[in-house]
């Protein structure tokens, strides 16, 4: 026999060998992934949805549960039906569409079991057991205790069915396959309980149960990694939104939204009115108090403000911040002289109660600067609550500044009157959409 024969069974064997190996370790991981997205889900007790009607007390206490996890944020459009669903969340990876959760019983959960329910906010796993898209935050709800979901299902059964078709969510491949979902799952999700510190008090607690579970704040005050997943180690860190547009400081830092000193009566001031002494809501936030924690209880508003002032401070270094050419000063300076002194000072002194100081205020000195940008360009406004029924708030600008002076106008209120954040250029601008 040849040595050249020889060589090519030897290759011709390794190469069978190699095959074999890489399949089995496929297997391997294939049956990983699917142990891993079953693993600790106990067959449904019950088969089909309850026909008798929910008790009252049960129902009044899903509708307060609902506005704690703010299901109308995500799951109403504006102008649209209640918990119709059609509200997209934005990521890097596609946009991916809220359901219709009302009692319809073609498009919405009307077929649902509260078991079924369960299984969806504790598992992620809809009523036909596909896997559900995280962008459904049920990482933070699968702390929801049964009792609570249970209550929550009775109550959606009470609300207006809607027959609306759902959208389909625009996932290029491979993110829109259940493969791809179910390999993220195995690596970053883990149904869990809601556990009680005994080291702590009932209203700790309680705070810790709304503001990890029902609340679900570290669903955008975490930083994510390149596949979309938030760790331990970033809980409360802060971190940009899904559509990357706006950035949620972290809760983690008195620098940026932690309230860690704060008096609690101006914590609970902030998430009941959305203005306090320390600080005003915009944005996404500001939504949130409108239609969530405004309604919540004066008890629970406080436990969340004892437990996020409990919240162990982590202080980022930061780089001492680059000062921007004297020429985008210069332009900065007369645009923010122009538009803005009038309300904020020449000095950046504010109005109190009406117009906020720029000078040391922390949201002008996040070091991301996504959420002036937004600020600027679409202008800004506190919720209307009962608190603050008549807000103030700042006009867009985007239709009179173009991307270069708002970059300079930014730049300026960043560097003067004590303050000292990096500049922001017109790409950053542009960028923040």
């Amino acid at each position: 026999m040849s040595t050249g024969i020889v060589k090519r069974a030897r290759w011709q064997r390794w190469l069978l060998g190699a095959i074999v190996l890489v399949a089995l370790l496929l297997a391997l991981f294939a049956g990983w992934v699917a142990w891993s997205n079953v693993r600790g889900e106990a067959p449904l007790d019950g088969s089909s949805a309850a026909t008798t009607p929910p008790d009252a007390k049960q129902v009044q206490r899903g509708a307060y549960l609902a506005r704690a996890g703010n299901c109308m944020g995500c799951h109403t459009t504006v102008g649209g039906a209640e918990f119709a669903g059609g509200g997209g969340v934005h990521t890097p990876f596609g946009t991916v569409f809220a359901p219709n959760i009302t009692p319809a019983a073609k498009t919405g959960i009307g077929t649902w079991s509260a078991a079924e329910f369960w299984r969806a906010m504790h598992h992620g796993r809809a009523k036909d057991g596909r896997l559900l898209y995280p962008a459904f935050p049920y990482p933070s709800y699968t702390k929801v205790t049964r009792e609570d979901s249970d209550a929550l299902h009775a109550y959606l059964r009470t609300v207006q069915p809607v027959e609306q078709a759902n959208k389909a969510h625009q996932l290029p491949f491979p993110y829109g396959t259940q493969a791809a979902l179910a390999v993220w799952r195995a690596l970053f999700f883990r149904a869990g309980a809601f556990e009680a510190d005994p080291q702590q008090d009932v209203a700790w607690n309680r705070g810790k149960y709304l503001v990890d579970a029902l609340a679900h704040c570290a669903a955008c005050h975490s930083s994510r990694n390149a596949l979309g997943a938030t760790s331990v180690n970033a809980e409360f860190a802060g971190g940009l939104m899904p559509d990357q547009t706006w950035y949620a400081p972290s809760l983690a830092t008195p620098k940026e939204a932690g309230v860690q000193g704060w008096p609690r009566e101006e914590v609970i001031k902030l998430l009941k009115d959305g203005v306090s002494a320390h600080a005003t809501v915009s944005g996404p936030m500001a939504e949130v108090v409108f239609t969530s924690t405004q309604y919540l209880t004066a008890d629970d508003l406080g436990a969340m403000a004892q437990y996020l002032a409990a919240i162990p401070v982590r202080e980022e270094p930061r780089l001492l911040a680059r000062r921007a050419p004297s020429d985008v000063l210069e332009r900065g300076g007369k645009v923010y002289g122009q538009q803005c002194a009038t309300c904020h000072g020449a000095r950046g002194e504010g109005v109190p109660s009406l117009y906020p100081a720029l000078a040391g205020n922390r949201a002008v000195l996040l070091e991301a600067p996504n959420n002036l940008i937004q600020l600027v360009r679409h202008g800004g406004f506190s919720p209307s609550t009962a608190g603050n029924p008549r807000p103030f708030g700042m006009p867009p600008f985007h239709q009179v500044l173009g991307d270069e002076d708002i970059a300079a106008v930014i730049t300026y209120v960043r560097q003067s009157w004590g303050n000292a954040a990096p500049p922001v250029s017109a790409f950053d601008v542009q960028r923040v959409r």
